[in-house]
């Protein structure tokens, strides 16, 4: 059962209702949880001697966690997100991802860092999933006309949360006294009061469009054959090859791209060891770990609106054809040229972000809206598998590698390359489902 208020069929949308008040409306979702990237800025603090004095591997747990659990509770929740709304998720999500930082906040002031582990990991993370979901398939159906740029938005916010975040959670620990127990206490205790309006304010804008709804000039008829026209359920969806060529598709892209963003700043460094100073040679490789970033933020906005135009198969060819042979470059020319070395990894890394956001829309042109955010969260697992695996490849075959050395990081590139071909050749296998996999014709 779900609270009167936060039920579906309360939010029906009236005809003069502006569907550009949904993107704001999720993004204040995705920008709050979207912080949990920021999670390093509060690992330097409790790692600190003047605080909790821990290993950079215990001080890792909470986020590594909260990660895990993002990828499980999407695929737990999602169908449940489907049947009840985006205004219960929503909330739901606030619930959980608040009393995650609340119960860091009392972890760090009793001295127990398990609680931060149990509130910042796992409940928390249970928050992370839905949140990331709920708005999903409520853009879609706001803009079937649109989908790719209407979840770039979206999902744009979730990869630009920590930009907000790390000054802010930085700001907030200098002025309650840096790094100790308290000051950390009272930072998460301050930022779970603000991300709790700030999503609020999400719950109270969304709404859901009326059955009969489409945008005015629309026509479906005129979508590409790939695009479906009938509606296909979470628990179908995952019977298909559709799904499993989808999952290859996403978990070998964000494995490619977390090839260099895990470990960029050593990349650089590498690389390119020739600065004034060490100091200097920091500052640098933490300007191109920067760069980095932002890249991935506005990839997944600029690229998913690209599909579009091109069509979500072409846009996963770009993101992993070309993908590849900017590896192929990096792998063969090092650090020969530094600029062509900078615009393959941002480029790389835009594909990154951009395979994120593009990806909600390939699941509704191949499964219909029906049921996509539950289809979505099935497909995260994919997330949680490249998360391990990107991280251990590149670390794997790195510091087997000598340091400083160029070379101890190419093997792991040509297994990048591999794995994007590999990518390439499942999206160039997706043909639209077949027809016993439909839901039957009637209002969905």
């Amino acid at each position: 059962m779900t609270l009167a208020i936060l039920e579906r069929s309360r939010i029906v949308a009236t005809p003069e209702w502006s569907r550009w008040l949904i993107p704001p409306a999720a993004l204040s979702i995705h920008l709050a949880i979207g912080s949990a990237y920021a999670w390093s800025v509060f690992k330097n603090a409790i790692s600190a001697p003047t605080a909790m004095d821990l290993s950079g591997t215990v001080t890792a747990i909470p986020f590594q966690l909260a990660i895990v659990m993002l990828g499980l509770s999407a695929a737990v929740f999602g169908t449940r997100v489907e049947k009840n709304g985006p205004r219960w998720a929503m909330t739901v999500s606030l619930i959980f991802f608040v009393s995650g930082l609340l119960l860091s906040a009392l972890g760090m002031s009793l001295d127990q860092f398990w609680l931060v582990i149990f509130g910042y990991g796992f409940v928390g993370g249970i928050g992370l999933g839905i949140g990331y979901i709920s708005p999903v398939s409520t853009l879609i159906k706001w803009f079937p006309d649109r989908p790719g740029m209407a979840t770039g938005i979206a999902i744009m916010g979730f990869g630009g949360g920590a930009l907000i975040a790390s000054p802010l959670t930085t700001q907030l620990l200098s002025g309650f006294g840096g790094f100790t127990d308290a000051s950390i206490a009272q930072t998460f205790l301050v930022l779970a009061v603000g991300y709790a309006v700030f999503m609020a304010l999400g719950v109270v804008l969304i709404r859901v469009p009326a059955d009969d709804w489409k945008p005015a000039g629309w026509n479906p008829s005129a979508s590409s054959p790939l695009v479906a026209t009938h509606n296909v359920s979470a628990a179908n969806a995952v019977k298909t090859p559709q799904f499993w060529l989808l999952w290859i598709v996403l978990c070998f892209n964000v494995t490619a791209g977390i090839g260099i963003l895990e470990r960029a700043s050593g990349i650089y460094q590498d690389f390119f060891p020739d600065a004034t100073s060490p100091e200097s040679l920091a500052a640098a490789a933490a300007g191109f770990v920067a760069f980095l970033s932002l890249t991935n933020m506005i990839g997944r906005f600029v690229w998913s609106s690209v599909s579009d135009l091109v069509g979500r198969k072409n846009i996963y060819r770009l993101y992993l054809g070309v993908g590849a042979l900017l590896y192929l470059y990096i792998a063969l020319f090092t650090n020969s040229n530094k600029v062509l070395f900078l615009v393959s990894a941002l480029l790389i890394l835009s594909f990154y972000g951009a395979g994120f956001a593009t990806m909600p829309a390939y699941l509704k042109d191949m499964f219909g809206t029906y049921q996509v955010g539950a289809i979505h969260g099935r497909l995260l697992t994919a997330w949680s598998v490249a998360g391990v695996l990107g991280p251990l490849i590149v670390n794997a075959i790195a510091d087997a590698g000598e340091d400083g050395q160029v070379g101890r990081y190419l093997p792991a590139f040509y297994v990048m390359i591999a794995l994007l071909a590999i990518g390439f050749v499942a999206n160039e296998l997706i043909k639209p489902v077949n027809p016993k996999y439909h839901e039957p014709e009637v209002d969905a």
